[in-house]
């Protein structure tokens, strides 16, 4: 199950890592720095975090295993709705109603705290090394 997760996190990172890239390219090319906030956090978030969350459950061994798993998906909910949240609010694609991507954006943020609270409540439960 953790071999899943730690998978699953590092791909999920990889998306996150090619669109921050882009981004970061579209800037450069165009001029225009507007995505900067976004760009930042799909880095900072979406590629390093959730890289080394996936990296983590590869070196460790967790005894709760149902608490890997609810944070893997809050990881995944909690990346994609700040980044998504953060682009509807700023930039503001598809006429998108303002209350709406407010709302996508605090309940995104929000899921991504619980996750790194979850993390730090995951690293009491790894396995010594005599219990493997």
């Amino acid at each position: 199950m953790q071999e899943k997760w730690s998978l699953r996190l590092i791909r999920i990172a990889a998306i996150f890592g090619v669109i921050g890239a882009f981004l970061g390219s579209h800037m450069a090319g165009s001029g225009s720095y507007a995505f900067r906030p976004i760009h930042a956090h799909i880095l900072v978030v979406g590629w390093l975090s959730v890289f080394a969350w996936g990296v983590f459950y590869k070196i460790y061994k967790v005894r709760a295993k149902k608490l890997v798993t609810i944070h893997g998906w809050s990881a995944i909910l909690g990346s994609i709705g700040l980044t998504a949240g953060m682009w509807f609010q700023f930039i503001q694609p598809f006429g998108v109603n303002e209350t709406f991507s407010l709302i996508f954006y605090i309940v995104g943020g929000s899921i991504l705290l619980l996750s790194f609270a979850l993390f730090v409540i995951v690293t009491l439960f790894v396995q010594k090394d005599g219990d493997k």
